[in-house]
């Protein structure tokens, strides 16, 4: 299980909006480095809302986001990245539930796209060709999306959202709109991704048996106004594949976490 000090932690985060609805009320969560963490809940129960909280794409409405303090500059100069207040922690990558790729753009340059807007790297062809060969599709980078099945085009979105090398990768529901197929061999992709890059993965969920397959850690919610409800470690090893996902210990563990769902939901009615 990882340890160290949080890359981003919520203390107390409340979550109001315009027209009243209360999304979350005092959540409280730590992410540790290089884990891979899952929030699962019933739809609406605040948990891509705390995604965007935690990305800065959403204010919330009570408590606070705690990062850990910048690198001082001579150690960001030293490992030749921009020394801006903050820029350590906060290189976030944000994969959403709809690959929303520019259809009149290639693979390509829908990957290259974060690096246009922060102005483009000097290696930024170098790495749109890595992201592209991380997630096996270097062979389409001249493909435009309406050639690309539902699995391809999430793949382009991966490789957009890990082509700015972000330590935090965050993912809302990413695979909820493929079939079942496409959706196993993403999440094989992902934990193999996970494993090789060595990045902080936060992912949204509402499937038992994909948290389960995917986490370390899966985070139970409650319904709206979402908050924790509990905490569950899987500590089945590393790498995952279809003997753990039809093993007693699966069944187990899957066991365990529908019985927490089904606590939090019974909380919140």
């Amino acid at each position: 299980m990882a340890s160290g000090p949080p890359v981003v932690a919520l203390r107390a985060v409340g979550k109001t909006f315009a027209n009243g609805v209360v999304a979350l009320d005092r959540l409280d969560l730590d992410v540790r480095p290089g884990e891979l963490v899952s929030l699962l809940g019933p739809s609406g129960c605040g948990k891509s809302t705390a995604l965007r909280i935690i990305a800065g794409l959403s204010e919330p409405s009570t408590g606070k986001i705690e990062w850990p303090p910048a690198e001082p500059a001579s150690v960001a100069k030293r490992r030749s990245r921009p020394s801006s207040a903050g820029y350590a922690p906060r290189r976030i990558g944000f994969v959403f539930q709809e690959p929303t790729l520019m259809p009149w753009a290639t693979v390509a340059a829908n990957v290259r796209l974060p690096l246009k807007l922060a102005g483009l790297a000097p290696d930024a062809q170098a790495r749109v060709d890595a992201a592209l060969v991380r997630v096996g599709l270097e062979s389409f980078a001249r493909s435009y999306p309406r050639e690309l099945s539902g699995g391809m085009k999430m793949r382009t979105s991966i490789a957009r959202a890990l082509v700015t090398e972000p330590t935090l990768l965050l993912m809302d529901e990413p695979f909820a709109a493929l079939d079942e197929i496409t959706r196993f061999r993403l999440n094989n992709d992902l934990l193999a991704l996970w494993q090789s890059l060595g990045k902080t993965v936060v992912f949204v969920t509402h499937s038992v048996f994909e948290s389960v397959y995917l986490s370390q850690r899966v985070v139970v919610m409650t319904p709206r106004p979402g908050r924790v409800f509990s905490e569950l470690a899987i500590d089945a090893p590393y790498p995952r594949d279809e003997r753990f996902r039809t093993s007693a210990d699966y069944a187990g563990y899957c066991r365990k976490v529908s019985e927490a769902l089904a606590s939090a939901m019974g909380e919140g009615t």
